[in-house]
């Protein structure tokens, strides 16, 4: 059985796509620059170290690998390191490649980082690779950056604005996203990913609110106070692109269309998670921590 390889294993989306494999006995190999990430990965998983800003680092990545799942990272030379992927991918004689984009992504690219996905997107159809592009939008996951703001201060902080966004569980990303790997229905097409409902941001922290029995209020779409604290913690380039990320969701949305979930309803073969219900299961981790007094 060849190996299939991870790009971009060790993070939010690329762990559970290795954990989805792992359940149908398939062998992964996952591809890390740091040794400490490379020892943590799960029993039976194989990790190799490489970097994607550096090409002779990837051969012994791909040798016997058949199939690759890859998301990037989100840099200053993310379109360098796809570009030197795809390249040893093709070397390597890959048989599928499953790329992560965006949602919608060729209507938001203004983004910075939305355009560069649609950069890769047109390396991989140049390529001549079999691909799929699997494209989600919003994660539900990311709100658990936000459990300081919210336990601490009840407010929601993801400035997502009013108009609504169809967020998406990760979990359903990493089954399609499989799915897509192992069938060739999917070949060559892309797959939105979204789920079930739209929600703005007052509508997320109604639902916090509800689930974890704590007051939960929306901290609005002033996205000068949010970018000044967010420098605090984050590079301004990446400031800069999200802030024009969140005046997108704010002037557009980010709804999902009824076809593009019945597409993903099919290849799920099931209804997308909601975001209640993602926030039902996670109740343990959005609680205070136990006093030690």
């Amino acid at each position: 059985m060849k190996k299939v390889l991870i790009i971009g294993g060790t993070g939010t989306v690329g762990s559970q796509v290795v954990k989805e494999l792992l359940k149908k006995g398939q062998q992964v190999r996952v591809l890390t620059t740091s040794k400490e990430k490379c020892a943590a990965l799960p029993k039976g998983v194989e990790g190799v170290l490489g970097d994607l800003a550096q090409p002779a680092s990837l051969p012994t990545a791909f040798e016997g690998v058949d199939k690759v799942f890859m998301v990037n990272a989100h840099s200053q030379t993310e379109l360098t390191q796809a570009g030197n992927a795809i390249a040893a991918a093709k070397r390597a004689g890959v048989q599928k490649l499953v790329y992560q984009s965006i949602h919608r992504a060729h209507e938001y690219q203004v983004i910075p980082h939305v355009a560069t996905k649609v950069q890769v997107e047109e390396l991989v159809q140049q390529s001549g690779l079999n691909y799929t592009f699997v494209c989600p939008n919003n994660f539900f996951q990311n709100d658990f950056w936000f459990k300081d703001a919210i336990l601490q201060y009840g407010i929601y902080p993801q400035p997502i604005g009013d108009l609504g966004m169809n967020r998406i569980d990760v979990r359903d990303i990493a089954e399609v996203a499989v799915t897509a790997m192992f069938s060739q229905e999917y070949d060559g097409q892309s797959i939105p990913l979204a789920g079930p409902d739209i929600l703005n941001g007052a509508d997320t922290a109604r639902i916090l609110s509800e689930e974890i029995g704590i007051q939960v209020n929306y901290a609005g779409n002033d996205l000068v106070p949010w970018a000044e604290q967010t420098r605090q913690i984050m590079p301004d380039w990446i400031v800069d692109d999200w802030t024009i990320m969140y005046s997108q969701f704010q002037l557009r949305g980010a709804v999902a269309t009824e076809q593009e979930l019945e597409l993903l309803t099919k290849v799920l073969g099931s209804v997308p998670r909601s975001y209640a219900s993602f926030v039902k299961e996670h109740i343990p981790f959005f609680q205070p921590a136990p006093s030690l007094v």
